[in-house]
C-alpha cells in the first residue's frame, strides 16, 4: 500500500467523519450487529473516489478487503465503492473479492452497493454468470437474492444483443424459481427485476407475470407492475 492511504488511515478518516446521532439511527434501522458511523453514502462515495487515486488495482483490492474485514457498516460500503468502475484491467482479483463477500451478506444495504460493483464485473465478463448461477441454489437467502440484483444491468439494457437476450432468459428462469419463496426480500427482488425489465420489454415482462410470476405475492406483483397496466 502506498503512503497515501492504508486501511488504518482510511478507517481513521471514516471515524473522523462520523455522526453519532445518524449512527444511532442507522444501528436502529439496520438491526445488524456491527459498528455504525452515520456517514451519508454520497460522502462515502467521495472518500472512496479520492482513495482510488494513485493506487493500482492490487492495492485497491487490498484496501477494500481490509475495509470490509473491519465489519464497520460504512467501511463495507466504502469497500464496495472502491470496486465501482466499468473498466478495470485486469479485474480477476476484483471479481474474486466481490464474490467472496456474497456469502457474508446479511442485509440489503451493503449487499446492494456490492451488487453495483459486481454487476459491472459481470458485464465485463459474462462467463462469470456460471458462478452466479450456483448462488441461486444456495441455502443462504442473501446469496440467492444477489443473483438477481447483480444481474440488473441486463434488465436495464436498452439495446441488448443476441447474447444479452439469452442472458435475460437465463435470469428470468432463476426468477421463475424464486416466486415460490415466501421471504419478503426474495419476492421484492423478483418484482424489482421485472419492474426494471418491463421498461425495455413490456411484452416479455407481461408473459413472465402471466406465467411463473402468477405465484408472486401481491406486493411483489405491484412492484413488478410499476410501469405496466395493473391487474
Amino acid at each position: 500500500m502506498t503512503d497515501q492511504i492504508t486501511v488504518e488511515t482510511a478507517i481513521a478518516g471514516l471515524r473522523a467523519a462520523a455522526d453519532p446521532a445518524r449512527a444511532a439511527e442507522a444501528a436502529s434501522y439496520h438491526k445488524t450487529a456491527r459498528d455504525y458511523l452515520g456517514i451519508p453514502v454520497p460522502v462515502l462515495t467521495e472518500m472512496a473516489t479520492a482513495w482510488r487515486q494513485g493506487i493500482d488495482i492490487d492495492q485497491r483490492v487490498a484496501l477494500a478487503s481490509g475495509l470490509w474485514d473491519s465489519n464497520i457498516h460504512e467501511a463495507r460500503i466504502a469497500a464496495a465503492k472502491l470496486m465501482v468502475q466499468a473498466r478495470i484491467r485486469p479485474d480477476e482479483g476484483v471479481w474474486a473479492l466481490i464474490a467472496s463477500w456474497v456469502p457474508q451478506f446479511d442485509g440489503w444495504a451493503i449487499a446492494d452497493h456490492v451488487a453495483d460493483a459486481g454487476g459491472r464485473r459481470l458485464i465485463a465478463d459474462p462467463s462469470r454468470l456460471d458462478e452466479v448461477e450456483a448462488w441461486t441454489t444456495s441455502p443462504h437467502m442473501w446469496s440467492r437474492r444477489a443473483a438477481l440484483v447483480f444481474t440488473l444491468p441486463w434488465a436495464r439494457m436498452s439495446n441488448p444483443k443476441a447474447a444479452d437476450l439469452e442472458i435475460r432468459e437465463r435470469v428470468l428462469g432463476w426468477a421463475g424459481r424464486y416466486v415460490t419463496e415466501s421471504d419478503w426480500f426474495m419476492q421484492k427482488a423478483v418484482g424489482w427485476w421485472i419492474r426494471d425489465f418491463s421498461k425495455h420489454d413490456a411484452a416479455r415482462a407481461e408473459a413472465f407475470l402471466a406465467g411463473p410470476g402468477q405465484g408472486l405475492k401481491s406486493f411483489a406483483k405491484k412492484v413488478a407492475r410499476t410501469w405496466l397496466p395493473r391487474d
